[in-house]
């Protein structure tokens, strides 16, 4: 059984929720300067060389990407054959996620649902953290984290369609989501669709399709098909870089499939903007 301290992973937690602030991955970086080479629009052209320009000095001054640095989101794969020594994993996460953002200078933004206030002073500075967790073989634990901001979090959705209205179904919903969406998630935007399981497992699914390398395609190639099909239909829309209008709304489609119910077809939307801040650490 090996052994990992408490203190080890609230360091890297605190590493990473601070470099991911200021830091856009590379992966994201690309596809904002693919969206430029390729965008037809003069003036959506325009705003992704300021998209772009914002992403440098972020990096360069280390100061956020975005004035939402998001609430703090993890899926988590822990080795079976691991032992987390001098405190509980959870409470590792939890106390790396509220010193990264005290340390990062980062907005605390979690709030009571009904009164809105606050809970800085109550649970803690931008807590609790969103965990997901998945037991896996091995002797490591590795963390993948995402800075969710609310304009792209407003707009994801999720419905359980009739399972005869099959493909087309998904597409029209999927098309519907980002339509009604519009320039709210400050695109070009990357949207993860989860389709099947149940209500919650095609949700979780399209939180999770978010983390996965800007345009990387599923593995399965029939899904990603699917996937290239959902991004031309989406670029059609014409919504453009933060609304303005042009050919580049959508950077990437990512699907995550899941075998569902015979009387059931969940599908789930859930939309990133283009600051696409996600970072993973392995210990």
């Amino acid at each position: 059984m090996r052994e990992i301290a408490y203190d080890d992973i609230v360091k890297a937690v605190k590493n990473m929720v601070i470099h991911t602030a200021t830091n856009l991955p590379e992966d994201a970086l690309k596809k904002l300067k693919e969206a430029h080479e390729k965008e037809k629009s003069p003036v959506a052209r325009k705003v992704l060389e300021q998209l772009l320009e914002n992403a440098e000095i972020a990096r360069t001054e280390k100061r956020p990407l975005c004035q939402d640095t998001g609430l703090a989101v993890y899926f988590v794969k822990v080795g079976q054959d691991v032992h987390v020594t001098g405190g509980t994993l959870t409470d590792a996460i939890n106390k790396g996620t509220e010193e990264g953002y005290i340390e990062g200078y980062l907005r605390a933004s979690t709030c009571d649902c009904f009164t809105r206030a606050n809970l800085k002073d109550v649970i803690g500075y931008n807590l609790p953290a969103v965990i997901h967790y998945d037991i896996v073989e091995g002797d490591k634990i590795e963390i993948e984290y995402a800075a969710k901001g609310g304009g792209s979090e407003n707009v994801s959705r999720a419905r359980v369609l009739a399972p005869a209205q099959g493909p087309q179904g998904v597409i029209d919903f999927v098309k519907e989501v980002i339509s009604e969406a519009g320039p709210n998630p400050c695109p070009p935007i990357i949207v993860g669709v989860g389709i099947g399981g149940t209500f919650e497992k095609a949700a979780i699914s399209s939180k999770y399709a978010l983390f996965r390398e800007a345009g990387k395609p599923n593995p399965d190639p029939a899904v990603a098909e699917f996937e290239k099909e959902l991004l031309y239909e989406l670029n059609k829309l014409g919504i453009g870089a933060m609304g303005m209008g042009g050919t580049e709304t959508v950077l990437a489609v990512h699907v995550e499939k899941n075998p569902c119910h015979i009387a059931s077809l969940p599908v789930s939307v859930n939309v990133q903007c283009h600051s696409s801040r996600h970072n993973h650490v392995t210990l």
